[in-house]
């Protein structure tokens, strides 16, 4: 099998893992990495050969927009300061922490390394958190913590971790210089990702083509995270502002119907497929890892042990006291941010921090020699001890958190769900018959039409929350429903019986294919159309 293979290999097991999962009611970030765990233990697999520099530009742009795209500005805005005290405060005090135990349990050391060492192990990843979440029917307002969290701290993280590579080669620190560089990394990022989502917003409308659209965006994380990159700054964050400026409403075409569908499904299918690709080369990179340390596991093991320890008990001390802070003031200033409301949502948030695909691309890069030729100091080491907190959070805290919810009884608040979705649905209803009443005063309508037109206005309400009408209206409502899904059901029986005959057509003799993908694409978009 050659690398070519392993990750048409690793696609393929991304596609099938994500039923499995389901039915097993696992997080598939866990079992695609349990079966690149695996995958390595074959003979006939090769040792992974991606360059460490080209994981964090190929992985993480496609997740982090994709990821970015479920969220908004107002959303960021409105949970700043549990996203700051979480994505950047904790990261912040795990690395030293973390700097401080790696320091004294493993021999030859040095400070700044064990500071690199703390920062790629920092951030929680973002993409097994979320899916864990998602999957478990979490409150919203956690699963908008843990996305806030996951989007923002591999921004402080990895610039964190580049202030520590860069002195650990060079053997110079200065302070003022890395918090010049913590700041121009932010402004640069920010700058870039603006301007990036301006123009991208701007091609958007120039291209007409969904396709075309489609193609733009799958670009625009890229071109967005090297080009802050090449101008020192982070690429992270550049990639999280680009997205969510396109994710704002200025850049929405409330009306582009069939380009918005065909987006979010593409972007499905590549966060599908990057998060299998990328969770399989976890396991698959285990193997050379301990290769690289040989009978030094056995050495390391106990360091390991405190550096977890570390990693998962300071993420506990840090959020019970910054929840508690966090309710006393949102019940004395009524603030807009989601935050846990009791101990268990905070036990539920403090063992959802898995470590993930950053942590390993982060570990992965780490340079092979410092200024002079030398070997970076303890770099097998790093790599050793930094899988071992990624498997033990990733495998240990994603296989336990499903049980963990449910003993604990933290489940979604479907009724708030329930009343924001009928509100929405009200306002629904609202709108299109106020946008009757403007139709009606600019032009002579029929009564019938207008009637029709009434019940049709209402109807958009309805379907989205029966509760909107009475139980005698409600009824009323589904024998129509129910009667127009009968004629829609048999005419969609008509148009497939056409579709049949078409596709027959395409073999035949004389009969030239794209005329006849022509008129089967204009059956298929009628079909889409409701017939």
């Amino acid at each position: 099998m050659d690398q070519l293979a392993l990750i048409f290999a690793l696609l393929l097991a991304a596609v099938i893992m994500a039923p499995v999962a389901g039915r097993l009611g696992l997080p598939s970030p866990v079992l695609m990495t349990l079966f690149g765990g695996v995958l390595a233990l074959l003979p006939v697999v090769p040792e992974v050969e991606v360059p460490p520099d080209l994981i964090l530009p190929l992985v993480l742009p496609p997740l982090l927009y994709a990821a970015a795209q479920r969220t908004s500005w107002r959303q960021f805005t409105a949970n700043a300061r549990p996203i700051l005290l979480l994505a950047v405060a904790l990261v912040f005090v795990t690395t030293a922490v973390v700097a401080v135990v790696a320091d004294a349990v493993v021999p030859g050391l040095p400070l700044t390394a064990a500071v690199a060492l703390g920062a790629l192990v920092a951030p929680p990843d973002p993409v097994a958190a979320t899916q864990v979440a998602a999957r478990l029917g979490l409150p919203r307002r956690l699963v908008s913590i843990l996305e806030g969290e996951g989007l923002f701290n591999d921004v402080t993280a990895i610039t964190l971790y580049h202030v520590a590579i860069a002195a650990a080669v060079t053997g110079h620190f200065s302070l003022p210089e890395a918090a010049a560089e913590l700041g121009l990394a932010a402004a640069v990022g920010v700058a870039v990702g603006l301007a990036l989502g301006w123009a991208a917003n701007r091609l958007m409308t120039f291209l007409d083509d969904v396709t075309l659209q489609i193609g733009l965006s799958l670009l625009v994380p890229f071109a967005s995270y090297v080009l802050a990159e090449e101008l020192l700054g982070s690429g992270v964050l550049a990639v999280l502002v680009t997205a969510l400026f396109l994710a704002s409403g200025r850049a929405v075409d409330a009306d582009d119907v069939s380009g918005r569908l065909a987006g979010q499904t593409f972007w499905s299918v590549v966060d599908t497929l990057v998060t299998g690709v990328a969770f399989g080369l976890i396991g698959l990179e285990l193997q050379p890892v301990l290769g690289a340390v040989g009978d030094r596991w056995r050495e390391l093991l106990p360091a390991t042990g405190f550096v977890v320890a570390a990693v998962v008990v300071v993420r506990l001390l840090w959020l019970l006291p910054a929840s508690w802070l966090a309710r006393r003031l949102h019940r004395r200033k009524d603030l807009d941010e989601d935050i846990p409301l009791s101990w268990r949502e905070t036990t539920v948030v403090w063992w959802a921090g898995m470590r993930g695909v950053a942590s390993v691309a982060l570990a992965l890069a780490v340079p092979l020699t410092v200024d002079g030729g030398a070997p970076f100091p303890e770099r097998d080491a790093i790599l050793f001890i930094a899988f071992a907190v990624v498997l033990a959070t990733l495998v240990l805290q994603g296989l336990t958190l499903p049980w963990l919810v449910r003993r604990l009884h933290v489940r979604a608040d479907t009724a708030a769900e329930r009343e924001l979705e009928r509100q929405l649905a009200l306002r629904c209803a609202k709108a299109a018959k106020r946008r009757l009443r403007e139709i009606e005063a600019e032009e002579d309508l029929p009564e019938e039409i207008s009637e029709a037109l009434l019940r049709r206005a209402q109807d958009v309400g309805v379907r989205i929350s029966p509760d909107l009408v009475d139980e005698e209206r409600r009824d009323a409502h589904a024998q129509r429903v129910r009667r127009l899904k009968k004629i829609h059901r048999l005419q969609g029986e008509l148009l497939s019986a056409a579709r049949h005959e078409v596709l027959a057509a395409r073999g035949e003799p004389g009969i030239d294919p794209e005329i006849v993908d022509r008129v089967l694409h204009r059956l298929d978009v009628r079909s889409f159309r409701g017939q």
